[in-house]
């Protein structure tokens, strides 16, 4: 699912869709594709919307991550689950369970575990759901003690939340799901799916991850993303040199070209460092992003072609160049 505006990720999203907004140097739904791939999953289909050229253009045909990926273009927007009944046809030949996810969150969660326990419990779908801790920001899954689904709570006060799991929009299904879509043109599987499983008593469940999930969705979890893949919290390759310093900001390592670091900087390609500056990781630099001499950097995401002039100061940020993003 690649086709949403990514709204609370702005202004990241005035260029591109959420789905090909950079994580330590590549799109987060490169990273989704990648870790398919790495589960064996050769076929993909998605959906697009928002600067649809932004995403063909990286991610072309899959090929070059051996993956088939194929695409449908949405004049207006369907829905979550509008999308999915847009290539029904496609998704229920053979019969067999298919998975549909957001294409804009970074995980490195177990497919297979998710598709096994689909397997195991015998429903018509299997919703991946996290253990969160602000209740508040999420809608959560209410389960018996099977982790059969039992409802929802959307956004719940912590102090009347009858659960602590968020959907983290993963799911497996059964290709009769498909029964249970209402006729409406625009739909979604929280709105309106999933409720019509439950008035009609059909069995659904959830699959606890232990793994590491961020659905990227506000500026906040963006930047915290991009520094947990340097930090080694979440599985995926990251795009560039990863230069290690010392061990913590009272021992830094100086570096050929006259700069000193502490921890970890992801170095894109045509980065530079100028002399004099330092910096404090993990911190990640876009391709073509430029550390000014003597300036400091902590914490922080250079986009691609962003600039920190010299002898500046820049800590727990994002910088970034207006009409770079969809220049990538």
């Amino acid at each position: 699912m690649a086709a949403g505006l990514g709204t609370r990720l702005r202004p990241l999203t005035w260029e591109i869709p959420k789905p090909v907004v950079p994580v330590a140097n590549r799109p987060v739904m490169e990273h989704i594709l990648r870790l398919l791939r790495s589960h064996g999953v050769g076929e993909v289909i998605s959906n697009l919307h928002w600067f649809p050229e932004t995403i063909r253009g990286p991610l072309g045909d899959g090929s070059r991550l051996g993956i088939d990926l194929t695409y449908v273009e949405e004049e207006r927007l369907l829905g979550t689950a509008g999308g999915v009944r847009n290539v029904a046809e496609w998704l229920s030949d053979g019969g067999e369970p298919f998975l549909v996810m957001a294409g804009d969150a970074l995980t490195d969660i177990d497919f297979s575990a998710l598709l096994r326990t689909h397997e195991e419990k015998g429903g018509v779908a299997t919703l991946a759901v996290a253990s969160v801790a602000n209740v508040s920001e999420f809608g959560v899954v209410i389960t018996d003690a099977d982790g059969r689904v039992q409802g929802f709570q959307e956004k719940p006060d912590p102090a009347e939340a009858l659960s602590d799991l968020a959907s983290c929009m993963i799911y497996a299904f059964r290709p009769e799901i498909f029964e249970y879509f209402p006729g409406d043109e625009v739909i979604d599987f929280a709105l309106d799916v999933f409720p019509a499983l439950l008035s009609h008593d059909v069995p659904f469940h959830v699959h606890r991850i232990d793994e590491y999930w961020n659905d990227v969705g506000s500026i906040a979890e963006y930047l915290q993303g991009n520094l947990d893949v340097l930090a080694g919290r979440v599985a995926v390759e990251p795009a560039g040199e990863l230069v290690k310093g010392g061990p913590d900001e009272e021992n830094t390592v100086a570096q050929p070209d006259g700069w000193e670091l502490s921890g970890t900087v992801l170095v894109g390609e045509g980065a530079t460092v100028g002399a004099g500056a330092r910096i404090d990781g993990p911190v990640v630099l876009g391709p073509g992003a430029r550390v000014g001499a003597d300036a400091i950097v902590k914490g922080s995401v250079l986009l691609p072609g962003a600039e920190a002039p010299p002898s500046s100061l820049l800590v727990g940020s994002i910088a970034g160049r207006r009409g770079r993003l969809a220049a990538v």
